[in-house]
Parts: structure tokens; C-alpha cells; sequence
């Protein structure tokens, strides 16, 4: 270990004493982490912001029944194209049809203009649900209250507007027992949902959650339903989804070897689905970054060349007092090695830096994580002792005689 402090040390003294030659050599290294981080951290960030917005979707404990599933090809997509519309008879066998399934809310959505006074919204989503809703762990009211139960089995006009709805009618005023417009007809504001942010630079708080019997009312009732279903509890989500699937088959009569004509979605499904598509194209983009990293290994190979043939005088002196062929060695392979992290040390931060600006100026979100940290210095230690290892057995096998008598 002392061995080691103290060839880093003599490394550090080198690369301080040669700034401008050491910069241009770990360039290289510098731009090619600093890509690698700024990739790693928008990817990140780019994931947890699509899970985070699938969760609070669906919720992180309950699955979706739906006319069509994912379809991986042309024949699938045909086929789900021809699936018959999910009914509220389908949503009350699920109820029904298993211990394992607690609850089951229907939705229907459609977007249509807003309008409170001289404010318009020309399209926001509307979505018509059931009284379910409100024992979701995705539905958290801001202001006001939830619709209630006798609201919903009278299909009364009430609504509860998503919080940039709200915001953008009303501004300042309080939107609690207002009267709104939905598509043309009169609705009562009653509450308002917190707020959840957004994604891509899209809002997900631009709606008017309104009861299912008052959408279709609107726009008809021939609109296929989603199923958003609750398990009894968390750990038999998958038994719940057996069941779920088992219960529409029975109700629409399918035959053993017939395929499912519906899709049964959880959030981890569409996550796995979102990592599929998209894990090929990230590592792609990081082979093709990471290519600068063996170009800045290059660059370092040469410049340690270059130091062994002008220290050869000090490595054969070195040799006649006593220095053994690994101790020659484990000091050049030391100087390689702290010079490439020294590059990689300030492409970190840099590569942090502009995810951060990249993220500020854009809605591609960024997120710093510590691995990422540990993977910009170790690829650069493994650089080092790579690129550098043909220079130290380089200096290692010189002869002291000869080296004594270069000039």
C-alpha cells in the first residue's frame, strides 16, 4: 500500500508538473466519461420518471383488464384489433369471481373542451370512472373533497378537476362548488387532485375525473372500459391476475386452445415491456461513447511511451541501486493508471454537469446515481492499467547498462 501511495504520489507530481500535456492527454478520457455519465444519468432519470408515472397511473399494487393487450406482431395487432369492447358485466364477474380480488373500478376517457367563464381549455382528458375511484391508492385530493358514492350511482354532474386544470380555469379564484363546462355540459367542481407533475414535458394533472354514468351520457355508451382491479393484497397480485384472466374467459366462453381476447397489464408488465424496447437502443448509445475511452487509452499508451524513452537514464539508475523488474513496473503501471483517473475524475463531474444543464433546459429529466460514479472511475482505472501495461513491461525489461548510457 505504501508502495503504491507513493508511486501515485510521484504520478500526481508529474501531472502537476506537466498541466497543459497531462490535460490534452486524459482529453480524451474527460470527453468520453463525461458522455457516459451524462447518458447514464438522463437514462436514469429518463426510467425512474416513466416508473414513477406508470405507478401513479395504475398504482404500483394493481393490475388493468383492457380490450387489447401488447402485441409484439403484425398478426397480434390484427387480431387485437377485432377484440370485443370490455363491458361493465365483465367488470361485475371480476367483483364477484374470487376472494383475491378486493375491488374493481371501470373508466372510460375521452378529451373535450373546459371552460369556466372567459377561460378555455380547448382539450383536456376526461375520464369517466366508477365510485372505486375514490378507495384508490393513486387518488389523493388537494382541495375540497371526493365525489361520493351516492354521487356516483346517481351519475350526478359533479366533477374533480386534475390540479393544472384547476389552475389554468381558475387561477387564484377557489374552484370548490363552481360551476365548469364539460364538452358543452354544466358540471360542479367539488375537489381538486394533487398535483403529479409531468413527464417529457407533459402534464399529467390536466383532467376532470367525473362519474361513469355522466360520461356516457356525453359520449355514449358503446366505448370499450379499462378494468382497474385492487387484489385483496399486495403479495397476490399474480394470483389476482389469474383469477381475473380466468374470470374473462369464462365470460366471454372461450375455449381452452382459444387466445385471450383481452389484455390483463400490470405495472410491472408495461415496465418490462418499456425496458425491452428501450434497454438495446441505451446500451448501443453507450458502445458507441464508450469507443472515445479507447481512443484516450491510446493517447495514454503513447504518452507513457514517450515518458519511459525520456526517463530511461532514472530507470536504469533506478535498476543498478537495487529496483527489482516489478517494482519499475508497478510504478509506470501507477502513473498510467492515476493519470487516467485523473481524466476520469473530472469527465464525473463534468458529466454531471451537463446531464444537470440538459435536464434544466429540457424535460428530459436527469438522475445522479452512485453507481454511475463508481462506473466513471473504474472504467478509467481499467483504462490505465490496460493501455499502460505495454509500457511498463517496456521499462521493466530494459537493461541498466544500457539505459546508463543514453544520453
Amino acid at each position: 500500500m505504501h508502495q503504491f501511495l507513493e508511486a501515485a504520489t510521484l504520478a500526481l507530481q508529474a501531472i502537476w508538473a506537466n498541466k497543459l500535456r497531462s490535460l490534452l492527454t486524459v482529453l480524451g478520457n474527460i470527453v468520453a466519461v463525461t458522455s457516459i455519465i451524462a447518458v447514464v444519468s438522463l437514462v436514469q432519470g429518463l426510467n425512474a420518471s416513466v416508473k414513477d408515472a406508470i405507478q401513479s397511473d395504475l398504482g404500483a399494487d394493481t393490475f388493468a383488464v383492457q380490450r387489447r393487450g401488447p402485441t409484439r406482431t403484425d398478426e397480434e395487432e390484427e387480431r387485437a384489433a377485432s377484440n370485443p369492447r370490455v363491458t361493465m358485466d365483465e367488470a361485475r364477474a371480476l367483483r364477484t369471481f374470487s376472494p383475491r380480488i378486493k375491488l374493481v373500478m371501470a373508466e372510460a376517457g375521452g378529451g373535450g373542451e373546459a371552460k369556466y367563464r372567459n377561460e378555455t381549455l380547448d382539450s383536456i382528458q376526461i375520464r369517466g370512472v366508477t365510485k372505486e375511484y375514490v378507495m384508490l391508492s393513486t387518488t389523493q385530493v388537494d382541495r375540497g373533497r371526493p365525489i361520493t358514492p351516492s354521487e356516483f350511482d346517481a351519475g350526478r354532474q359533479v366533477t374533480m378537476l386534475g390540479y393544472d386544470t384547476a389552475d389554468r380555469l381558475f387561477g387564484t379564484i377557489d374552484p370548490i362548488d363552481k360551476t365548469i363546462t364539460l364538452v358543452g355540459v354544466h358540471f360542479r367542481v367539488v375537489g381538486v387532485s394533487e398535483k403529479k407533475g409531468a413527464i417529457f414535458g407533459q402534464s399529467q394533472d390536466e383532467f376532470a375525473i367525473i362519474p361513469l354514468d355522466a360520461f356516457q351520457r356525453i359520449f355514449g355508451s358503446r366505448q370499450s372500459l379499462q378494468l382497474t382491479v385492487v387484489p385483496s393484497d399486495p403479495s397476490v397480485v399474480n394470483a389476482a391476475m389469474d383469477d381475473a384472466t380466468l374470470a374473462m374467459r369464462i365470460q366471454r366462453r372461450l375455449r381452452p386452445k382459444e387466445p385471450d381476447n383481452f389484455g390483463v397489464l400490470s405495472s410491472e408488465t408495461i415496465l418490462s415491456i418499456y425496458n425491452q424496447a428501450t434497454s438495446a437502443i441505451f446500451a448501443v448509445l453507450l458502445g458507441v461513447v464508450s469507443l472515445s475511452l479507447v481512443v484516450g487509452g491510446i493517447v495514454i499508451m503513447n504518452i507513457m511511451l514517450m515518458a519511459v524513452s525520456e526517463r530511461t537514464r532514472e530507470i536504469g539508475l533506478r535498476k543498478s541501486l537495487g529496483a527489482r523488474r516489478r517494482d519499475i513496473l508497478w510504478q509506470i503501471l501507477t502513473e498510467s493508471i492515476t493519470l487516467s483517473m485523473f481524466g476520469g475524475f473530472i469527465g464525473t463531474g463534468a458529466g454531471f454537469f451537463v446531464a444537470w444543464v440538459i435536464s434544466q433546459v429540457s424535460p428530459l429529466p436527469a438522475a445522479v446515481e452512485p453507481w454511475s460514479v463508481m462506473l466513471g472511475i473504474s472504467m478509467t482505472a481499467v483504462v490505465g492499467l490496460f493501455f499502460g501495461l505495454y509500457p511498463a513491461m517496456r521499462a521493466a525489461s530494459l537493461d541498466p547498462i544500457e539505459a546508463l548510457r543514453r544520453e
